[in-house]
């Protein structure tokens, strides 16, 4: 499958997989969830800009790259945001059921990292903002299952916030990789 192809399907898998998660957090009052959920939004859009800016000049694909690494920061807004919300008003989410969705998550993030990992050295770092993100994803979903699993044993909602702040500290390195690799690709192509 060529890369404009993958990265549609790993698009689609992304945005629907973002309405399941987003559903399920809300229902299960789930910080970690609802952040991951986002992620999965930002995943998609991604993986779109990505399919559109295939076969673009280096330069217009650096500057795209730079946006790309902003844009991996979304969830930990969105995860300060509902953070913010669980201190004011602290529910202890159901982590049994927390679990089976991080588990859903988890196949699908490693689907993408897989189908992705074959066009890694495609398109500098457009790829690896793909790349980077499912990787992270799927990391999270094991942090994800693991607060599931604690808080069905041991109810409360620090797993949750905890995971939650590791998603964005992951987010946060995969945009300064990004940018690195942009920045590899674009000296190459001036060398």
């Amino acid at each position: 499958m060529n890369l404009r192809k993958t990265v549609l399907l790993v698009a689609t898998l992304n945005i629907i997989y973002f309405g399941v998660e987003f559903y399920f957090g809300r229902v299960y009052h789930s910080v970690s969830l609802l952040g991951d959920s986002i992620d999965f939004l930002e995943d998609a859009s991604v993986n779109l800009l990505i399919a559109l800016a295939i076969g673009w000049s280096v330069s217009r694909r650096q500057k795209t790259s730079y946006f790309l690494a902003a844009i991996l920061l979304v969830p930990g807004i969105a995860f300060i945001w509902n953070a913010l919300n669980q201190f004011s008003n602290p529910e202890v989410p159901d982590g049994s059921k927390m679990g089976y969705i991080g588990i859903g998550a988890l196949i699908v993030n490693l689907s993408c990292a897989f189908m992705i990992a074959k066009h890694r050295k495609e398109e500098g770092g457009l790829v690896m903002a793909a790349f980077y993100s499912a990787r992270n994803d799927a990391m999270a979903n094991i942090l994800i299952i693991a607060a599931g699993i604690f808080t069905t044993f041991q109810p409360s909602v620090w797993p949750d916030l905890i995971v939650g702040i590791f998603i964005f500290l992951m987010n946060a390195d995969a945009a300064k990789e990004i940018i690195s690799a942009s920045r590899n690709e674009n000296k190459e192509h001036r060398a």
